[in-house]
Parts: structure tokens; sequence; C-alpha cells
């Protein structure tokens, strides 16, 4: 490829998205003293990943927690893995296109400019906002005419789920919501549910049983009575069956799985369930989100609510929290109406949310999509730049589709 500035040679590094990296560096108890010793030859015994699974003797250190790097150090050795062993790319030829959580500090950036540009030398760095890529790829499910980066983005993982107003490709910071429900807790939820019957699974494999058992089995109900008498009337139908293997005698179990696959993903809509210290469904947050933002921009936000991460791939996810927002906004319509006598009418509101089949991989896919474009070159920050002024040139990152 040499040093062509096409835009397909152009990377999409998804580092913040992942809830955690398992760094595994070689800092066992006795070798502590050695390590003290021998200093120049530590930072090549290092596993990153699931290498370091099997590592049980090493100490582990996450560089990311709740979605933000904590250790540089750690991050610049798990890019150096990511470009060189598993992209296999001279980074001296490619303009990267990396992705950051909502609310990341500047700080932030500059650290990952200085990387980027001194460590690996690239020619070109663009940070992305998470939410913006997720609008982005929610454009495989549309026509070209209504393609749109405004909308509310809400984006699900392992660990926190957040609600994220996007405004013509610019985040309204002011008015995220973190809600402390995500597939870690409903995980765990299923793993309480299924400890209570007693239905036999080794201890120590319960974590990774009601793991298999929420992505396999689990759906959102639209009426959690009525799905509670299905089950009654007709067991047969609605309860599967989990087979799995103990580890430690190799022997077979099976277990059934019945209200467990409607009750765990049940939280987002009900989390009292789950954490008695967080009360609000996901259709009030979203909707407060919206009231909060600038009047002008609500009836496109409603209009386009856009899913995003793992956690939201339970079947009619999309539906459930389509049908709950839409009951909201109109009994609030309906309320605004009584109030003037019945004198002011107001207009219908459109509420969308949008499901695609990228939804899983939607920040990762929505970068792709967009370092793809000869535009991506036009809003990348250069080397020559960096030189110039320095890392403060990543605090501001021009938005995809202002650039004339």
């Amino acid at each position: 490829a040499g040093k062509t500035q096409h835009p397909f040679w152009s990377l999409t590094v998804s580092l913040f998205t992942c809830p955690g990296v398992s760094i595994r560096e070689s800092a066992s108890v006795g070798d502590q003293s050695q390590r003290r010793v021998v200093k120049g030859v530590d930072d090549l015994d290092f596993f990153i990943g699931d290498e370091a699974v099997d590592k049980p003797n090493y100490a582990t250190k996450w560089p990311i927690r709740h979605g933000m790097v904590e250790d540089w150090d750690l991050m610049e050795k798990f890019m150096e893995q990511i470009i060189f062993k598993y992209l296999r790319a001279e980074p001296e030829d490619h303009s990267f296109l990396m992705t950051e959580p909502p609310l990341n500090t500047p700080e932030n950036r500059e650290y990952l400019a200085e990387i980027m540009f001194e460590t690996f030398n690239i020619p070109g760095l663009y940070i992305a906002v998470q939410a913006v890529l997720a609008l982005a790829a929610s454009w495989t499910s549309r026509q070209v005419g209504q393609r749109t980066l405004t909308g509310i983005v809400i984006d699900s993982g392992d660990g926190v789920t957040h609600t994220i107003p996007v405004a013509e490709g610019y985040v309204i910071g002011s008015c995220i919501k973190h809600i402390p429900i995500a597939g870690r807790d409903i995980t765990f939820f299923i793993q309480q549910l299924l400890r209570d019957r007693e239905v036999g699974i080794p201890p120590e494999q319960s974590l990774e049983t009601a793991k298999a058992v929420k992505e396999r089995y689990c759906y959102i109900c639209p009426d959690i009575v009525k799905e509670f008498t299905k089950y009654d009337s007709d067991p047969s139908k609605w309860i599967k069956q989990y087979r799995g293997v103990n580890s430690v005698s190799q022997t077979a179990f099976h277990i059934d799985v019945g209200y467990e696959r409607f009750l765990g993903p049940e939280i987002f809509f009900h989390p009292e369930f789950a954490n008695p210290d967080f009360m609000q469904p996901i259709s009030d947050v979203v909707d407060e989100v919206i009231q909060n933002c600038p009047i002008d921009v609500r009836r496109p936000l409603y209009k386009n609510i856009v899913l995003s991460g793992g956690s939201t791939m339970f079947r009619d996810f999309g539906r459930r929290l389509q049908r709950d927002l839409k009951r909201v906004v109109d009994a609030r319509l309906r309320l605004s109406q009584e109030l003037s006598g019945g004198r002011i009418k107001p207009k219908p509101m459109e509420v969308q949310v949008v499901t695609h089949h990228m939804q899983r991989y939607a920040v990762w896919f929505g970068g792709s999509m967009l370092a793809s474009t000869p535009e991506f070159f036009q809003v990348c920050h250069s080397k020559k730049d960096y030189d110039e002024i320095g890392p403060s040139i990543c605090r501001h990152n021009p938005v995809f589709g202002i650039m004339s």
C-alpha cells in the first residue's frame, strides 16, 4: 500500500468500547525481587486478553474501568499488540480513527494523541465519540435522504448503560444520563434466580451458566403478568433445557430454564427487581433526557432513538421500549390538553426506536463506514499539526458532515 492516502487504508480501532482489558504481567510474588534487579526486561514479559487466562500466577491489571482508561502505560502495550499482532499493519502508513466514551476528559485525548503520534508515528488521528458512530451505523436501515446525525443513542454493554443525545453530530453533554443496569447485572440476576431454585449447577460454573442462559434464551416480554400465565398454562412449550458439563467431574448436568428467560432482561424496565437503589425504568430515563434537551431538537430526538451494544440485542427490546416511551409521551400530551381545557390540541409526537442488524458492533461499524469516506482525511489531525501545536489539537475534533 505504501503511503497512499486512500480512504480504505484508514484503520478503525475501537479501544474504548470494551469494558476492560485483562493484562497480566509477570508479577508473581516470588518474582518481585527479581523484577527490581532486571528492570530492562520486565516489559517484554506480559500477556494480554485470552492469553492471560492461562497464567494464574501473574498479577492482573485492568487498564480500562467503566469505559475510561486508567493506566496509559498498559494501554500503550495493548495498542502495540493490536496494531502489530492482530491488524498486522504498519502504523506509519495509515491514519487512525479511535473512539472515546461519553464525557471523556480532554486530558485523555491528549494522552492518546501523544502515544499515537510519538510512539507509533502515525500520519493522522481522529477521535470520534461512540454515540455519533452508533448513529452512523443505523444508516444501514435507512434510505439516503433520511440519514441524520441527530438522535439519541442508548448504548448498553457489560458494565453500564448510557443514554446520549446527539444534535447535528454534537453530543449534548449536560443531558447525558447513565443507568446502572447492564449485561453484567442481568447475568448476576439470572445467577441469583437459578441459585434460589437450587437446580444443581456446579458452584464454580454458576456465573458462566447464567451468562449462557442469558445469551441463548432470554427475551423481552410485552406484559410480565401474562408471561407468567403463559408459562404456567403450557410449561412444555416455553421451558427450555440447558445442558452443560461439570468442569471438575466431567459429568453432564441439565437445568430447566423457565421464568429466567423473561425476568432477566425485565430489569431494564423494572430495575427494582435487581437494584433497590435505582427505580427508574429505561423508558422514563430516555424521556427525561430528551425533555432536558433544547426544545427545538426534542422532536428529532424522539424520532431517532438508536440502540447500540450487546445488551440491547434481546428480542423485542426495541419494540417494548418504543411502546413504553410512546405511552409516556402520549400521557403528557393528554395532560397538557386537559390543563388547557381542550383549547390547545398538541401535535402528535412520533416516537421511533431504530434497530438494525449491526446493532451489537454499532460503534465499530459506524467508525469503519466514516473512515472509508474521502472526508475522513479532511477531519483528521495531521502529524504536521501535532508537531507544530502539540497534543492540545485533539481537545477538539471536527464533526463529520460539517466540512465543506
